[in-house]
């Protein structure tokens, strides 16, 4: 996911506004009349578009109702300081006017402003985020042994996270990262953590609920990177391998010191209550509750982040999508999940 992204009816001139913006870590240039392609979600974006006419004003608003998030800040630059230029701006809902001749530095300067302005705990969370990035990358790596002193370790982290900012500081943190297994299983975390603060569930629940949820995709380190990563759908026998990260999961697991209930989640997240699911086909009570909670919480965030493949969907469609699948999920745990969806 891009830091920024800026829409412009020239992208070389923005392109060199880009590479001389301060405190920009990664930014997309997209071209407004590239019908070829869409531009994936951004934290921040900036339209720099000369030529304010009725047909850039019309896919400007197309491509901002595609890819803006309801709190992601965009400001509007204007290279004239017309009537009609400010009321385009107020149409398209800008969070900030700015001109374009003001240079890099006060783009910069108005971009951190509206980021703090909307989400004061950003820099907090990012630096939550980067110590959980650094934890999965040093402890969920190939043939190393996984330890339940530090799993525990960057549970404490996450819910320590969540308790400051909340799930939507958290998500925002975790879009930051390129690695999509890490990126996966920290989001999926945060939504158990705030999964189990909506069912009420004590510490010690909501704590093993949480270090289940970080652990339950951890069999895809064994996977191909170029399966993960693929940006088309997968061959059957592409599936099949990625079909066999629970049982890797379960295997890097076992024997290490993780409780049934632990290696059960890692074996059998994408088990449905109708048997269609793999690796056992298990049926109705053969799944647990902490797999039930952790399922739910899986499917949510794969749907709502940026894969290769597709872009993100937003959190209430994707929720629509786990109240479709009555009969495979638990209904009175989906339902009880609306208040994540709705914070997130």
């Amino acid at each position: 996911m891009a830091e920024l992204l800026l829409i412009s009816d020239d992208t070389h001139r923005t392109a060199r506004l880009a590479r001389d913006l301060p405190n920009v870590e990664r930014s997309t240039v997209f071209d407004l009349y590239d019908d070829a392609s869409c531009p994936t979600a951004a934290e921040l974006i900036v339209s720099d578009v000369k030529a304010l006419t009725s047909e850039a004003l019309s896919r400007l608003r197309t491509l901002l109702e595609r890819v803006r998030g309801q709190y992601v800040p965009y400001v509007c630059l204007f290279h004239d300081n017309g009537a009609r230029t400010r009321a385009y701006a107020e149409l398209l809902g800008a969070s900030s006017l700015l001109s374009a001749a003001s240079g890099p530095a006060a783009l910069g300067s108005a971009l951190a402003e509206l980021r703090n302005r909307i989400d004061p705990m950003s820099d907090a969370m990012r630096r939550h985020g980067e110590r959980a990035e650094r934890f999965l990358c040093t402890t969920f790596v190939p043939r190393r042994p996984l330890s339940p002193v530090e799993i525990a370790a960057g549970t404490t982290l996450i819910e320590t996270a969540l308790q400051e900012g909340g799930i939507r500081s958290w998500v925002r943190a975790v879009r930051r990262f390129d690695d999509a297994t890490h990126r996966h299983c920290l989001l999926v975390a945060g939504l158990a953590a705030a999964f189990g603060g909506v069912l009420m569930l004590g510490a010690a629940d909501r704590h093993h609920l949480v270090k289940a949820a970080l652990l339950h995709d951890v069999g895809k380190i064994a996977i191909d990177a170029a399966i993960l990563n693929k940006p088309g759908k997968l061959d059957a026998v592409e599936m099949a391998e990625m079909r066999t990260h629970p049982a890797h999961g379960h295997a890097m697991l076992v024997g290490r010191g993780f409780d049934e209930s632990l290696l059960a989640v890692a074996h059998s997240h994408h088990e449905m209550l109708d048997g269609s699911g793999y690796p056992d086909k298990l049926v109705g009570s053969q799944i647990s509750d902490l797999v039930r909670l952790v399922t739910i919480c899986d499917i949510f965030g794969a749907l709502t982040e940026h894969r290769p493949y597709r872009a993100r969907m937003e959190s209430m469609p994707a929720y629509d999508i786990l109240v479709g699948m009555a009969g495979r999920l638990d209904g009175d745990l989906v339902r009880a999940f609306k208040p994540v969806a709705d914070a997130f």
